[in-house]
C-alpha cells in the first residue's frame, strides 16, 4: 500500500509562506475559495476563519501550495500530490528544523537561483564544502532552512 502525504510547515504568517514558496518552486497556491463559500453559505465556516488572498476567500489560518502538473480536487482546491500546507501556530520558531527542503538547481545554476531567491525574501546563512559536493544553506522568510544544491 502506497500512503498519499503532504509536508506540513508552521507559520506564522500561512499566505506569505505559500507566496514565497510557490514563486520559490514555480508551484502554484492553491484556490480553497469554492469550498469556503459553500462552507459560508451552509453556516458551517464563520467570515472571520477567513482571509482575502490574490483576491478571493482563503482560509485564514492555512495556505496550500502545490505543484502545477498534479492533480487536485476541482471542488476544493485540493492538491493530491506534491504539496506543502502551510498552517498557522502561535509560537515562534525557536530551534534548528529537524527536517527540511532541499532543492536543487540546473546544472551551473546554483549561484543564480541563490540571488533569485534572496529576491524572493531568503536569506544566506552559509555555504556548505565536502568533499562529496557543496550546496547552500538559506532560511525562508520565517527563518525555516532549506538548502539550494
Amino acid at each position: 500500500m502506497t500512503l498519499h502525504w503532504k509536508l506540513v510547515i508552521d507559520a506564522d504568517d500561512p499566505h506569505g509562506q505559500a507566496d514565497f514558496w510557490a514563486e520559490a518552486l514555480g508551484y502554484l497556491v492553491e484556490d480553497n475559495s469554492v469550498l469556503i463559500g459553500e462552507l459560508l453559505g451552509a453556516g458551517i465556516l464563520p467570515e472571520s476563519a477567513t482571509v482575502e488572498s490574490h483576491g478571493r476567500h482563503a482560509f485564514r489560518d492555512l495556505a496550500a501550495v502545490r505543484h502545477p502538473d498534479d492533480p487536485y480536487e476541482q471542488k476544493s482546491g485540493t492538491g493530491l500530490g506534491r504539496r506543502l500546507l502551510f498552517q498557522r501556530v502561535p509560537e515562534p520558531k525557536t530551534v534548528k528544523n529537524r527536517l527540511h527542503l532541499d532543492v536543487h538547481a540546473a546544472p551551473g545554476q546554483r549561484d543564480a537561483e541563490v540571488e533569485r531567491l534572496v529576491r524572493l525574501g531568503a536569506s544566506v546563512l552559509r555555504t556548505v564544502e565536502q568533499p562529496g559536493g557543496s550546496w547552500q544553506v538559506l532560511v525562508d522568510p520565517e527563518g525555516n532552512e532549506f538548502c539550494v544544491h
